[in-house]
C-alpha cells in the first residue's frame, strides 16, 4: 500500500514537472514573441521591466504636403537628461552655460525626474545646431543633444488626415503577421486609416538604459541608442495638401466662425485637393469629442447648387435653350414667387437662382427618363467614382479616400411625384452631396466637361524622399456632358457673379475672377422655437476661378445657420483673396 501511494506521488510529481518544463519551452522557446491569444511579447516586456527609455521616434511613418514638408510632426533640437545624473558629480556648470539657464534650474529637474526627460517638458528649450554641437562634445553620459520628433500640436487637415489609436485586437486582426510592436498605434479614420499598412512602425528610435529595482543603473551609465536597422523604413505618405493653403483657409473658417462646415479647394489642372477645412475643429487630445466628422467628404442637402446638374441635364437632351423663357414670377407650386423674375430664359435663371425654372426642367427630364438626373450627376462629376481609386500593390480597387455616396432620390417611388421631383430639382427632398463632389462638379465644367479622380495623395514615400509608388492621374471613364454645355455652364455661372441680377454681386471685388453658383438649403430643423426667423439652412457657393484661365475650384458651406447669420460670401470671398495673396509669393 504504502509502494502504491509512493508510485502514484511519484507519477503526480513526474507530470506536474512535465507540465513545468511545457510551460517554460512555451514561455522560453516556442511563444517568446506572441504569448496568449493577446500575442504578449514576452522578450520585449521583460526588458521594458528593468529598463527606462525615452522615445525619439515611435516609428510609425508621417504624413507630408505636396512639398515635402511635415504636416503631423516638427522636429526640435532638445536636451535630453537621465534621472542617474543625481548620483553622479558631472559638469553642469558647463551644460548651463552653454544652455544660458541657471544650474539650479537643470539640477532640479534632474532630482525631480523618474525617467528620462527632455529639458523644458512640453514647451522644451530648443537647441541651436551650435549648441547641440557643444553639448555633445563634452561626452556625458546621461546627457545628450539631439533631434526629436514632436507631434504637431495643430494637425492641418485634421479630419482629411484623420487619427491613430492603440487596440491590441484590431492590429493584430490586421497584421497577423506582425509580432513586435503588438501596442503600437494603428490609424482608426482618415488617410491614417486608409494608408496605415505603409504607416504602421516595425521599431521605435529610443534612447534605453537598465536599471535596478530601486531605478539605479544596473550596468553603470551606459546609454544605449536603438533605432531601426532598415533606412528606408518607415515609409512617409505626400499629400497634395498646400501646406500654406491650408493654413491660409484654416484661418478664413476661424475669422467667420464657421460651427459647422468648411472648405475644400482643388487644383484644375491636376485635380489634387491643395486644401480641406472641417469644421467643428478636431481637438488633437480628444479628437471623437465633437471634431472627427469630415463634413468635406460627407453628403449634404445642397440646395440651389443642384440646379447646375438640372440646367446641364435639359441643355444635352436638347429640353432648353436660351429662347425658352420660364414664368420665374411663380414658384414651384404656381403660387407667386417670394422674389418675382418675371420670364425669364435659362441664362438668368441661372444667375438669379430662379425656382420655377428648374421644377420644371426636372420634371421634363424625369418624365423622358427618370433616372437621368442621376446619370447627369455622374456625368459631370458630382457623383459616382469621383475619389482617387486603383489597384495598388495586392489591393484591387485600393481607395484613398471614404466618401459618402449621396443620392438624387431616396426610393424609385419618389421619382413619379411631381412634387418631390420639384423638390428635387432645386437640390432639396432626398437630394445629398458631397462638398468634393460639388468642387469636382466644377472643376469639370472648368476643364469643359473632362472627368478626373480627385486625390489626396501623390506618393508613398521611403524615408530618403525616394517614390514607393506614386498615383497617377486617372481620368474617369464613361459618358461626360458635351463641351458645348460646359461651356454654356462656364458663362452661366460668371453671370452669378458679374451680371446685374446675379445672386453673387459681392464676389466681384475678389482678387480672382470668379464663377460659380449659389445655395440655401433649407434642413427642415429649427434653433429654439419653431419660426421663420429660426430656421436653419446650410448655406453653399461653389465655383471656380480665375475663370479665364481656371486653377482653382473652391467650395464654400457654412450648416445649420439662420437666414439672417453665417453669410458665405464674405468666406469665398476672403478664401479666393488668400489664395491670390499665396499665388503672388
Amino acid at each position: 500500500m504504502k509502494r502504491k501511494r509512493i508510485r502514484l506521488f511519484s507519477i503526480v510529481l513526474l507530470l506536474a514537472l512535465a507540465g513545468l518544463s511545457g510551460r517554460l519551452m512555451q514561455l522560453q522557446l516556442f511563444q517568446t514573441e506572441s504569448y496568449s491569444k493577446h500575442k504578449i511579447n514576452l522578450l520585449e516586456e521583460s526588458v521594458a521591466q528593468r529598463t527606462q527609455a525615452l522615445v525619439i521616434d515611435e516609428g510609425r511613418g508621417e504624413f507630408l504636403d505636396r512639398n515635402g514638408e511635415p504636416l503631423t510632426f516638427t522636429e526640435k533640437n532638445v536636451l535630453v537628461l537621465f534621472p542617474f545624473l543625481k548620483q553622479l558629480d558631472w559638469p553642469v556648470e558647463k551644460v548651463a552655460d552653454i544652455l544660458h539657464v541657471p544650474q539650479e534650474t537643470i539640477r532640479t529637474k534632474v532630482e525631480e525626474a523618474q525617467g528620462p526627460i527632455v529639458f523644458g517638458g512640453k514647451e522644451p528649450l530648443r537647441l541651436s545646431e551650435e549648441q547641440m554641437k557643444e553639448i555633445n562634445s563634452l561626452e556625458i553620459q546621461g546627457v545628450f543633444a539631439l533631434t526629436k520628433k514632436f507631434k504637431s500640436d495643430e494637425l492641418p487637415a485634421s479630419q482629411l488626415i484623420g487619427v491613430t489609436g492603440e487596440n491590441t485586437d484590431i492590429f493584430h486582426e490586421r497584421y497577423p503577421d506582425k509580432v513586435k510592436g503588438a501596442n503600437q498605434k494603428i490609424g482608426v479614420s482618415g488617410l491614417q486609416e486608409s494608408f496605415d499598412e505603409w504607416l504602421v512602425a516595425e521599431e521605435e528610435a529610443k534612447l534605453i538604459y537598465h536599471v535596478d529595482a530601486r531605478g539605479g543603473p544596473l550596468f553603470g551609465v551606459d546609454v544605449k541608442y536603438l533605432a531601426p536597422a532598415n533606412p528606408f523604413y518607415p515609409l512617409n505618405v505626400k499629400t497634395t495638401i498646400d501646406r500654406r493653403m491650408q493654413q491660409a483657409l484654416e484661418e478664413v473658417a476661424d475669422t467667420y466662425n464657421i460651427q459647422k462646415g468648411g472648405l475644400l479647394l482643388l487644383d484644375i489642372e491636376s485635380s489634387e485637393i491643395l486644401a480641406s477645412v472641417s469644421r467643428p475643429a478636431m481637438k488633437s487630445r480628444d479628437p471623437f469629442s465633437g471634431g472627427a466628422t469630415n463634413y468635406m467628404l460627407k453628403a449634404l442637402i445642397p440646395g440651389s447648387v443642384f440646379k447646375t446638374v438640372v440646367a446641364a441635364a435639359a441643355m444635352d437632351e436638347g429640353i432648353v435653350d436660351e429662347r425658352r423663357l420660364f414664368p420665374c414670377d411663380e414658384d414651384i407650386r404656381g403660387e407667386a414667387a417670394e422674389k418675382p423674375h418675371g420670364n425669364i430664359n435659362i441664362k438668368t435663371s441661372i444667375a438669379v437662382s430662379c425656382n420655377r425654372t428648374f421644377a420644371d426642367l426636372a420634371k421634363e427630364l424625369t418624365e423622358k427618363d427618370d433616372h437621368l438626373l442621376d446619370e447627369y450627376a455622374e456625368k459631370i462629376g458630382l457623383l459616382g467614382d469621383i475619389a482617387w481609386r486603383g489597384d495598388v500593390f495586392h489591393y484591387e480597387s485600393f481607395p484613398q479616400l471614404q466618401v459618402s455616396e449621396g443620392r438624387i432620390f431616396a426610393s424609385d417611388g419618389d421619382r413619379g411625384e411631381p412634387k418631390l421631383v420639384s423638390q428635387t430639382g432645386i437640390g432639396q427632398q432626398e437630394v445629398r452631396v458631397t462638398p468634393l463632389g460639388i468642387a469636382n462638379m466644377m472643376a469639370t465644367i472648368a476643364r469643359g466637361g473632362e472627368k478626373f479622380q480627385v486625390s489626396a495623395v501623390s506618393s508613398v514615400q521611403y524615408q530618403n524622399g525616394t517614390n514607393m509608388f506614386s498615383f497617377p492621374k486617372q481620368k474617369v471613364e464613361g459618358e461626360t456632358i458635351t463641351p458645348f454645355t460646359a461651356m454654356k455652364l462656364q458663362q452661366y455661372l460668371r453671370g452669378v457673379v458679374n451680371s446685374p441680377e446675379g445672386t453673387a454681386p459681392y464676389l466681384q471685388n475678389a482678387a480672382y475672377t470668379i464663377a460659380g453658383k449659389t445655395g440655401t438649403a433649407q434642413t427642415g430643423n429649427y434653433r429654439g422655437e419653431t419660426v421663420k426667423e429660426n430656421e436653419l439652412y446650410n448655406k453653399w457657393f461653389a465655383g471656380y476661378f480665375p475663370f479665364e484661365d481656371p486653377k482653382y475650384a473652391l467650395v464654400a458651406v457654412n450648416m445649420d445657420v439662420t437666414i439672417g447669420e453665417g453669410g458665405i460670401y464674405p468666406i469665398f470671398k476672403d478664401s479666393v483673396d488668400a489664395v491670390y495673396r499665396l499665388d503672388q509669393e
